[in-house]
């Protein structure tokens, strides 16, 4: 009876903390991998999402880059995947990345800029969505630089945008950061480019 009474509260703990821990990740959507839909013809490769819901690239320091036009579920795969993490135990946070510059900028300005790049610097798994949204100044270029140099080898990060990585640098004031910067985001990562249709649009759409 004891043993009982010990392994209910071993799993209440387990239960408040993966609570907690996505409570803390703010994930965008509510997704997890079981629900990822292979039927659509969207270039997803069934052998890969399997290797990352082992987690092995967060263990290995490994990023994830995920691309493809709007609406083919990039935002979704990203929180399934953050999702798993925090199953696992990982600290996670979701940010829309022209909002968390926004917030960097406003915390140069109230004195919470190093507070807020420690906390960034410490999760496991950052996931930086609609990267490419906005042309990227030289100081928002300069946040992004020192983050993902701190992260580089010791965290992992995800990153979605609707334009293939190759353009990046367009979007970018200083090409010589950029360079800097997108090696540390590119190089160490595994690569999804999603293809076809509006996922939202066939949803939205009556069936006959």
């Amino acid at each position: 009876r004891l043993g009982l009474l010990l392994d209910r509260e071993i799993s209440d703990r387990a239960s408040r903390s993966l609570t907690a821990r996505l409570r803390r990740a703010k994930l965008h959507q509510n997704a997890c991998m079981e629900e990822i839909d292979y039927r659509a013809p969207r270039g997803l490769d069934p052998q890969q999402l399997l290797q990352l819901a082992s987690c092995d690239w967060i263990r290995r320091h490994l990023n994830v880059i995920i691309t493809g036009p709007t609406g083919t579920g990039k935002s979704f795969l990203a929180c399934a995947l953050a999702h798993k993490a925090c199953l696992e135990g990982y600290r996670v946070r979701y940010h829309q990345l022209s909002r968390l510059l926004e917030e960097l900028s406003v915390a140069r300005a109230d004195g919470r800029y190093l507070k807020i790049l420690n906390t960034l610097r410490n999760l496991d798994v950052l996931i930086l969505d609609d990267w490419g949204l906005i042309q990227l100044s030289q100081t928002q270029q300069e946040d992004l630089f020192q983050l993902l140099d701190d992260r580089i080898q010791k965290r992992s990060t995800i990153a979605t945008s609707q334009l293939p990585v190759e353009h990046w640098h367009q979007n970018m004031a200083n090409p010589t950061i950029a360079d800097a910067l997108l090696d540390r985001l590119v190089q160490p990562a595994y690569r999804i480019e999603l293809k076809g249709d509006s996922l939202r649009k066939q949803l939205a759409q009556p069936s006959s």
